[in-house]
């Protein structure tokens, strides 16, 4: 069965960075393209960036773009989301996905 088990998440001042990874299962992992999305209580489910099943091509949405960047390694069946310059407006469960399954996701919070 299919599973994606995300880790790396915690409590970051502001300017700081995390990288949050995601261990897939189950699928072949190569063969789709993997995606990071966010959920606060205030803004419900926000889309953050998807990385190609090869790992060539990446697309961000605008409030992350140039802070984050999106990797994969397929030889660990492993996405990963670097999170630089984090701001407060950041703190959300970030989830990664494919077609038809999500995360359980891993808490990112940026506070003073």
């Amino acid at each position: 069965q299919v599973q994606l088990v995300e880790s790396g998440g915690g409590l970051v001042q502001p300017g700081g960075s995390l990288r949050l990874s995601c261990v897939a299962s189950g699928f072949t992992f190569s063969s789709y393209a993997m995606n990071w999305v966010r959920q606060t209580l205030g803004k419900g489910l926000e889309w953050v960036s998807t990385i190609n099943g090869g790992g060539g091509s990446t697309t961000y949405a605008n409030s992350v773009k140039g802070r984050f960047t999106v990797s994969r390694d397929n030889a660990k069946n492993t996405v990963y989301l670097q999170m630089n310059s984090l701001k407060p407006e950041d703190t959300a469960v970030y989830h990664c996905t494919r077609t038809g399954y999500r995360g359980q996701g891993t808490q990112v919070t940026v506070s003073s």
